[in-house]
């Protein structure tokens, strides 16, 4: 008896894997791909069956069934792992290999693009991944570890010109170096607008913290630029600014103008103020007054005390902060491309305006990438920080 139950415990279902399930279940029922006559006009849907060999396409089928299986009994987290990875891969394959199958012989303007089913069956595999890692607790070495090894197999693929028939790929082939000077200027918008925003935010917090009378005024001023929407803010600034190029003696040669980067960039600092400065008020107001009261008894300064006991303690509540404002700023950025600004939405706003998909794919697809590894990477920086073995080594 005890033997029976086991084994049917063993075999319960998983509710968060049968939710994962029907959403690959809806992938399969979806076409994998569609070609394209070119970049702009409607194309035909491909099921998986029609876009792969026969081999490629039951071979794929297999181990979408067996994970989708993984998926839905209470499998070890390796296990679903392991699973999810696989089927990752094998969908990275299956789309290439399906590009080199439909794109007609001798026809550069055919386009072959990933699908609805496509789209959805790695999405699924990305839940059933993230719920693996989520079971298995990576610390954050691993976790940096596992989107390295992500982006190396990404890069091998992209080397390898497996994609190369995708139509993404075609738009960046004729688009390679505007792609890099968008890259270029969106980080430098992301970056640049956070490392000022941390200049300004931090004495600000500062300030805030030692003289409670203003906090709230500072932070309710702070609240009202986050309620502006970010086009309105954009359109804005470019009034005053283009004042100040044209008013103020070498504002335009240092970039100062109406439209282009700057109102993008000052918008961007705008919105990065609240979240530094607000986490910079509560790591400081979360640092124990014991710890205060200790390096006070060493006979500590204030200015000693700041630097050497509240801000390395603060410092994973300050870093979150930071986290927000980059992963934030990664996607405003975006729409700085409206003026004039650059960055990947210069794409995006372009494929809107030709209704060229795959166009909107080349700005979307890295921004994402950018903002999810920038999230990975600042949240193993906060829990390294945030262990008693770093606190501690804290000067």
């Amino acid at each position: 008896m005890q033997g029976g139950r086991a084994g049917a415990a063993r075999f319960r279902p998983d509710r968060i894997g049968l939710v994962i399930s029907l959403v690959a279940l809806g992938g399969l029922c979806l076409p994998f791909a569609t070609v394209k006559p070119n970049r702009i006009l409607a194309g035909v849907a491909k099921t998986i069956l029609e876009a792969l060999p026969q081999t490629g396409s039951i071979l794929l089928l297999a181990v979408l069934f067996v994970a989708i299986t993984i998926a839905c009994l209470r499998s070890p987290a390796w296990l679903r792992l392991g699973a999810s990875v696989l089927v990752l891969l094998a969908l990275a394959g299956a789309i290439g290999v399906s590009g080199i199958v439909l794109t007609p012989s001798g026809n550069p303007y055919a386009r072959v693009a990933p699908a609805a089913g496509f789209w959805l069956l790695a999405f699924a595999m990305a839940l059933l991944t993230a719920d693996a890692l989520t079971r298995l607790r990576p610390g954050p070495f691993g976790r940096v570890a596992a989107l390295a090894a992500t982006a190396v197999v990404f890069g091998f693929i992209l080397k390898s010109g497996l994609w190369d028939n995708l139509s993404i790929l075609k738009e960046y082939a004729v688009r390679a170096d505007s792609f890099w000077a968008a890259a270029a200027a969106h980080v430098e918008l992301a970056l640049g607008s956070l490392v000022a925003a941390v200049a300004f935010g931090l004495p600000i917090g500062i300030l805030c913290h030692r003289v409670p009378k203003i906090r709230d005024a500072v932070l309710n001023a702070l609240n009202i630029v986050q309620t502006v929407p970010s086009i309105a803010l954009f359109g804005l600034l470019i009034a005053p600014l283009g004042w100040i190029a044209v008013h103020v003696p070498g504002a335009k040669a240092i970039g100062i103008q109406g439209i282009g980067m700057a109102p993008a960039f000052v918008a961007l600092f705008l919105y990065s103020l609240l979240p530094v400065v607000a986490n910079t008020v509560a790591g400081l107001a979360a640092v124990s007054p014991s710890a205060n009261d200790a390096a006070r008894g060493m006979g500590m300064t204030e200015r000693e005390r700041l630097f050497q006991v509240e801000l390395p303690l603060a410092l994973p509540v300050i870093i979150t902060g930071i986290r927000i404002v980059l992963v934030q700023n990664i996607g405003l950025a975006t729409i700085a491309a409206l003026i004039g600004g650059g960055g990947f939405g210069v794409f995006v706003f372009q494929g809107i305006g030709q209704t060229a998909i795959d166009l909107v794919l080349l700005g979307t697809v890295p921004t994402v990438a950018l903002a999810f590894a920038a999230a990975v990477i600042l949240d193993a920086v906060v829990e390294l920080l945030s262990t008693p073995s770093v606190r501690d080594s804290a000067p």
